[in-house]
């Protein structure tokens, strides 16, 4: 039997770009019946292609019903609101104050529904003195201090590569929706649920921040090496056709990683006897391993040390990440046919509960797919009313 946690769940997606959806995506795989709301002309997110339908919302909303709403018309107010009396759990990141300003904020929601879990996702917060900055994933990333910690020494501030904020804000008001979820199993009562992504960065400032209040002389940018300069070897080491990052933890990687490499005469070294004598040598340890690397290719290292036990990783492009064989295995990566977009490779659930089933991927819904379905078979509309929402802009 086809068994999730959270069936019997309905959601009501209002979230938009990466850090709703994404909540609700995980919401979806784990069972909840998601129905994503946008207005007539589409989420912002589709405005990255002139046609069709962009790569990232179809990654970001498989499994998800989908419908159109002007929720700044009076008539589609009402229609979210009889949305709402039935759901268990409304999710949107729009800036803060703006459900209230269209009226449809959190006590006015909840005076109809008072079960409701209201999960809203923002740059800083609903209070603070930032609450009321306009927030993306670059300035989360830029005021949140990851910036100032990526790249080299010698360089400007980098952003990371992958959208931080916006996904761990996500998967933190996921994780703030079910305990909500659970809280209610036992009150009875919905609540106002709230996620700042400048919030869930922060712990992830753990190594430099360690080096910060252990007064160590570390420049905030460290480049591929530890961000608190803290452990040695740490680094990604040139080999003959690319990269390989190389790690060593304790003593016996590093004594495994000398014998690998030839140079079973340093164990001694006085240099190199502790970790912490590594790390203030870190150059000298970075040349002599960087010397061995540069004579093999990047795969033959990679099998070389992990049969040592020393940890290592290539560094992968894009195109072997999206064709990697273990996430495939772990059904992270989901080939699918979508009726608009083609074939896509979609990602999977990262959480895996004994007692629930891997979720099998639908496509994401176009825009407006499930009008009809829903708005008839749930709010009980005519195929005339129906027609008539259309005909006036409302859906």
């Amino acid at each position: 039997m086809n068994r999730k946690a959270l069936d019997d769940i309905e959601v009501i997606d209002l979230g938009q770009i990466y850090n709703g959806p994404y909540c609700s995506l995980l919401l979806s795989y784990l069972g909840a019946d998601v129905t994503k709301v946008e207005p007539p002309h589409g989420e912002p997110l589709r405005a990255r292609v002139d046609n069709g339908e962009p790569p990232e919302l179809v990654m970001l909303n498989s499994n998800k019903k989908g419908i159109t709403l002007n929720l700044k018309a009076e008539r589609g107010k009402e229609l979210l609101k009889e949305l709402i009396e039935d759901a268990d759990v409304l999710v949107e990141n729009y800036a803060v104050g703006t459900m209230d300003r269209l009226g449809l904020g959190y006590e006015t929601l909840n005076e109809i529904n008072p079960e409701l879990i209201y999960a809203h996702g923002s740059g800083f917060g609903e209070d603070g003195p930032y609450r009321q900055y306009p927030a993306m994933d670059l300035t989360i990333q830029a005021i949140g201090g990851v910036m100032d910690v990526t790249g080299f020494s010698d360089g400007p501030p980098v952003k990371a590569g992958v959208a931080v904020g916006d996904f761990m804000g996500g998967i933190h008001l996921a994780a703030g929706v079910l305990g909500a979820l659970y809280q209610r199993e036992r009150t009875g009562e919905g609540q106002f649920v709230e996620v700042s992504m400048h919030d869930a960065v922060y712990p992830t400032l753990m190594s430099p921040m360690a080096a910060h209040f252990n007064g160590d002389d570390v420049p905030p940018r460290t480049g591929n090496r530890h961000s608190g300069l803290a452990q040695s070897p740490y680094n990604v080491y040139e080999t003959a056709d690319g990269y390989i990052a190389i790690f060593g933890v304790t003593d016996d990687h590093w004594h495994s990683l000398l014998d690998v490499i030839g140079r079973s005469d340093l164990k001694d070294d006085p240099r190199f006897q502790s970790n912490v004598k590594r790390s203030k040598h870190a150059d000298e340890v970075d040349r002599i391993v960087e010397n061995w690397t540069r004579r093999y290719e990047r795969d033959e290292i990679e099998e070389i040390l992990l049969e040592a036990g020393v940890p290592c990783g290539p560094v992968k492009e894009i195109s072997e990440v999206v064709e990697d064989p273990h996430l495939k295995d772990r059904k992270m990566i989901n080939d699918i046919e979508h009726p608009s977009y083609g074939n896509i490779s979609v990602p999977g659930l990262p959480i895996r509960l004994e007692d629930s089933d891997i979720p099998d991927i639908e496509p994401s819904p176009e825009k407006g797919r499930d009008n009809r379905e829903v708005y008839r078979n749930r709010l009980g509309l005519s195929a005339e009313e129906v027609d008539e929402l259309e005909t006036h802009d409302v859906i």
